[in-house]
């Protein structure tokens, strides 16, 4: 059957209705008992909530990317656009980073979000996953599911659902009680993420939705996947709503869906308003006019639309993934904003698209009487010099406790989630000038002989060498792996991190290795000096920056070639001079009156001075083509 029946739909819905003591009427749809809200239903082509007509105007923000401090701020910013609703995805590898460690506090206290997200009388869309993609690291799962080569993800293999289950148990339950009809502000629940365009497993699918279920979800399920035919079919359930996730003109997009779903809301729950960006290319930008323009059509023909992304944000720490590109073989590392070119800008500026957005969904709703935001308080620019400094060779004991092993592994096997990780081995000689491969790289390597940097390994060049010779009895080889963000996209996301299989001078293969695990979570054993560092190789720089209130910072490394920041022990994310972005987003809430500490860990060519501005830069534009 093509798509899903009304009577096969609405009979889905009434299912779920009975089991919750709701009533389904024909004509009417779902009513509450005894005044028991009835949440989200669908009532032919349009939603009712409540038993009465609902336009879905919602907008995506992601809690994991907004420090937690600035949650209200930004929901408040979104309220004022005049959405309704908005919609978050859930980083798996956010809250369980290593196996069993699960962690809903802080930053992490996912129902404390969606609580305020209902005080300011904004409705919640829930995408659970348990794969998000959402440009985050391996799309969201958590690295030790690549510990096992063998385990299959996204798909019915049992050790991938054992883990999902184990997850959604944790996960499922914290959130059911706030949903819509039990009078909180969750008025539909996402199965999967875009399953079409990975793969086809219907018992998977149906496994997800049967979870959600058994854990206490009663909202409406849905199914969102791009429009393109294989898409539809492999990643929809025959009684789930189906949605749409495009760009541009919605008429095509939406007659695809139609094709697929002759019955139902029309609902765009991906509206790419922005792109996101890849180091080494240009800041992905869309045209504010277009977009509303656009976003007016889908409005206009009754459909309900979610803008992603509706507030930009941040790849803080290790969380920015990647993307495999095929047809090149290219792996393609995304920034560490997530800026997205959003209506409401990663720190918080109501830009010109949201204008223009706030224009169209005024012509729908009711738009709030409240002034607008103003643009969050910034902090004065001022330029500093890095005063001690501590390599990170010389630091390895002090930083890692090392593992003997017979061939190198990946860091997943090591139970390590994130960081670099370094590699020793001792290479027999006298050695005439042979090259050294790596086959299993991820994904950069930085490779030193007796303690002198020779050369620089790159998984996107895959025949490149480094030439070694070993004129004495002995050598000791080292490899610093620095591993980007895990693939977040299509077949490539068991994307291993450090060296998967042998390490190769010429023909022969290198044993017995002594691994440094790097996660540097904690870099309270660094000892700095106003020295300079004993080995070659990256280099850690300490800094002061002083300020009298603390407010958004934007920090800028000119002449610094590529590495790591920290502010007061925090891991703002990853530089790189490629571009595009030139300053680092620091929100007021990890900023202290007085003295600040800053930690740079260059892995290459250190510059002089650490500049804090006032504005952010993100490079040169690019309109983008999602």
């Amino acid at each position: 059957m093509d798509g899903i029946s009304r009577r096969g739909f609405l009979g889905a819905v009434g299912a779920v209705a009975a089991s919750s003591g709701m009533v389904v009427g024909s004509a009417s749809g779902v009513l509450a008992e005894a005044g028991r809200p009835s949440g989200l239903t669908v009532d032919g082509d349009r939603f009712l909530l409540d038993g009465r007509p609902f336009q879905i105007v919602s907008g995506a923000i992601h809690y994991f990317r907004i420090h937690p401090d600035l949650w209200r701020d930004r929901l408040t910013r979104l309220r004022a656009m005049g959405l309704n609703t908005v919609e978050t995805y859930v980083a798996w590898n956010f809250h369980e980073p290593r196996r069993g460690e699960v962690d809903f506090t802080g930053w992490r206290d996912l129902p404390r979000f969606i609580r305020t997200a209902g005080d300011l009388g904004l409705k919640v869309v829930f995408r659970p996953g348990p794969y998000i993609c959402a440009e985050w690291d391996l799309g969201g799962l958590p690295a030790w599911l690549l510990a096992n080569p063998a385990t299959a993800l996204r798909c019915g293999d049992p050790e991938y659902t054992r883990a999902v289950d184990a997850w959604f148990a944790h996960l499922i339950p914290r959130v059911a009680p706030l949903q819509a009809t039990r009078g909180g502000p969750v008025i539909a629940v996402q199965v999967e993420n875009e399953y079409g365009s990975y793969g086809n497993d219907q018992t998977h699918l149906r496994h997800i939705a049967d979870l959600l279920r058994r854990h206490g979800i009663d909202s409406l399920l849905f199914c969102s996947n791009g429009t393109a035919d294989y898409m539809l079919r492999g990643g929809n359930l025959p009684d789930v709503l189906a949605t749409a996730n495009f760009s541009g003109d919605p008429k095509g997009p939406f007659d695809a869906l139609r094709r697929y779903q002759p019955r139902g809301p029309l609902w765009c729950t991906e509206y790419w308003c922005g792109w996101f960006d890849h180091w080494g290319e240009k800041h992905h930008v869309t045209d504010p006019t277009k977009d509303a323009s656009n976003v007016d059509k889908i409005l206009a023909v009754g459909g309900s639309v979610n803008l992603y992304m509706a507030a930009g944000s941040t790849n803080f720490g290790w969380g920015g993934g990647a993307n495999f590109d095929d047809g090149s073989g290219t792996y393609q590392p995304t920034i560490t904003s997530y800026d997205y070119d959003a209506p409401v800008s990663e720190s918080g500026e109501l830009t010109e698209k949201f204008h223009r957005l706030r224009e169209v969904i005024g012509k729908y709703t009711s738009l709030p009487r409240e002034p607008l935001p103003e643009t969050p308080a910034r902090l004065p620019a001022q330029t500093v010099r890095p005063t001690h400094r501590a390599g990170l060779l010389d630091s390895l004991d002090r930083l890692a406790r090392p593992v003997r092993v017979a061939a190198p592994v990946p860091m997943e096997r090591l139970g390590q989630p994130h960081g670099l990780i370094h590699y020793r081995t001792t290479v027999q000689g006298p050695r005439s000038r042979q090259p050294l491969r790596v086959p299993g790289l991820g994904d950069r390597a930085l490779v030193f002989l007796d303690g002198k940097e020779i050369g620089l390994l790159d998984r996107n060049k895959p025949t490149q060498s480094v030439d070694v010779t070993v004129t004495g009895d002995t050598a000791r080889l080292e490899l610093l792996v620095d591993a980007g963000g895990r693939v977040n996209f299509g077949q490539n996301i068991h994307d291993t991190k450090g060296i998967r299989g042998a390490v190769l001078l010429g023909p022969q293969a290198l044993f017995n290795w002594e691994i440094f695990p790097l996660p540097l979570d904690d870099l309270r054993a660094l000892r700095f000096s106003d020295q300079a560092p004993k080995l070659p190789g990256p280099v850690f720089h300490r800094a002061t920056l002083r300020v009298d209130q603390p407010a958004d910072g934007f920090l800028a490394l000119p002449g610094w070639q590529k590495g790591l920041v920290w502010l007061n022990g925090f891991l703002l994310g990853r530089y790189w001079d490629i571009g595009p972005q030139k300053t680092l987003y620091a929100p007021s809430p990890l900023w202290r009156a007085g003295a600040n500490e800053l930690v740079v860990l260059e892995l290459h060519r250190a510059g002089t001075t650490i500049e804090l501005r006032e504005a952010p830069d993100l490079g040169a534009r690019a309109e983008a083509s999602p």
